[in-house]
C-alpha cells in the first residue's frame, strides 16, 4: 500500500500526517506550541526551536501507527500561501526535514502551502465542495482571507487557483479574539478557552463589526471589546460578543461575494471556523433562501493547523490522482 507524508510547521501547531494513496487518513499526530501565561504569541525563533524540538516525539508516533512500512513520498507546507513571495521562517522546519527525509530515502518531494492544505483538509472533511469553483474563508490567527477558488479537474492542473477578493486591514480573526481572550485572562491561543467562556452568556451585550466591501476591520471591534472589559462587563457576556462579532462580519463579506460572483459554494476553514457558535450561526444565515449559499465546514479536529491537507496534496501530486 502506497503511504504519503505531511509535515506542517506552522504557528501555532507542529504537525505530521500519513495518507494513503486514496487519500485516506491513516495516522496523524500534532502538538501546539507551548505560549506562557499572559503571554499574545510567540517569536519566530520560538516557534522554530519548539517545532525543532517537536518533530522527533512526532516522528515516534507515527513510526509506531505506521511500523514496517515505507513511503512513497513527502509533502511538506513552505510557505503561507501559494505565491513564490509568502515566507514565514516556520516554515523553513518542515521544508528541511521533508527534503532531508526524502533524500535519505530517495522518494519524491512535494512543496505546498499551508493555505493550500487547509482547503485540501476542509475539502475531505466537509465532503465538499468537489469540482469547478467556490468561494472560502480561511479564517486563523495569521490570515483572514476570502478566496476565490478554482479546484483544478485534471491531475496534470494546479490543486487550486486561488484569487483573493478580501482580507483584513488589520488584525486577523484570531488576533481579535486572542487579544480579547488574553485580557479576559484566558491561555493563548484563547479560542476554545473563549468558546467555553462565552457558552455561559446570556448574549445581550454586541460590538459593531467592520466592513468595507469584501475587507474587513478588526482593530475597532477590539477596541470596543477591550473598552467592555475596562467597564467591568461579565467576561462571558464579552466573549459572546466577540463571536457574534466575527460571525455578523463573515456574514456581510460572504452574502456581498455570493451576490457579485454568482458562486454560492462556500468552504469555511481556519482554527477560528472550528467555534460552535460561528458555525451555526452562518450556517442558518447564509443557507436561508434569501442568500442561497451551500456552506462547507472543516471538521472540527481539522479546522486548525494541521498536516492532514498537505499529505493529501502530496499524494495528489504524486499519484495523478485528485
Amino acid at each position: 500500500m502506497e503511504k504519503f507524508l505531511g509535515i506542517d510547521t506552522s504557528c501555532y501547531t507542529t504537525s505530521l500526517a500519513v495518507v494513503d494513496g486514496e487519500g485516506n487518513l491513516l495516522s496523524e499526530a500534532r502538538k501546539i506550541l507551548d505560549v506562557r501565561i499572559g503571554a499574545r504569541g510567540l517569536a519566530q525563533s520560538e516557534a522554530v526551536f519548539q517545532h525543532i524540538n517537536n518533530l522527533p516525539l512526532l516522528f515516534e508516533h507515527i513510526a509506531i501507527n505506521t511500523s514496517g512500512e515505507s513511503f512513497a513520498g513527502i509533502a511538506a507546507s513552505v510557505r503561507p500561501r501559494p505565491v513564490k513571495s509568502s515566507y514565514m521562517p516556520v516554515f523553513r522546519v518542515a521544508e528541511s526535514y521533508g527534503n532531508s527525509i526524502a533524500a535519505m530515502l530517495n522518494i519524491p518531494f512535494a512543496d505546498v502551502s499551508h493555505q493550500e492544505g487547509h482547503l485540501a483538509a476542509g475539502i475531505m472533511s466537509a465532503g465538499g465542495p468537489r469540482t469547478g469553483e467556490f468561494l472560502a474563508i480561511h479564517l486563523s490567527g495569521g490570515t483572514t482571507e476570502l478566496l476565490r477558488v478554482k479546484k483544478g479537474v485534471r491531475p496534470d492542473e494546479p490543486n487550486f487557483a486561488i484569487t483573493i477578493i478580501g482580507e483584513t486591514r488589520d488584525l486577523h480573526a484570531g488576533q481579535f479574539i486572542d487579544r480579547v481572550g488574553v485580557r479576559l485572562g484566558l491561555p493563548f491561543p484563547a479560542g476554545p478557552h473563549l468558546e467555553q467562556l462565552a457558552a455561559k452568556a446570556q448574549g445581550e451585550i454586541t460590538v459593531p463589526s467592520s466592513v468595507k466591501g469584501c475587507d474587513i476591520s478588526f482593530s475597532g471591534p477590539e477596541a470596543a471589546a477591550l473598552r467592555l472589559v475596562g467597564r467591568g462587563i461579565p467576561p462571558a457576556e464579552i466573549a459572546r460578543a466577540v463571536e457574534k462579532c466575527v460571525a455578523n462580519t463573515l456574514e456581510k463579506v460572504i452574502r456581498k461575494a455570493v451576490m457579485e460572483t454568482g458562486i454560492r459554494e462556500v468552504l469555511i476553514v481556519g482554527g477560528v471556523a472550528a467555534n460552535r457558535f460561528i458555525r451555526e450561526r452562518l450556517g442558518e444565515r447564509l443557507q436561508h433562501g434569501t442568500v442561497g449559499a451551500r456552506v462547507y465546514f472543516a471538521s472540527r479536529e481539522l479546522s486548525g493547523d494541521n498536516a492532514v491537507g498537505t499529505a493529501l496534496l502530496g499524494m495528489s501530486r504524486f499519484t495523478n490522482k485528485w
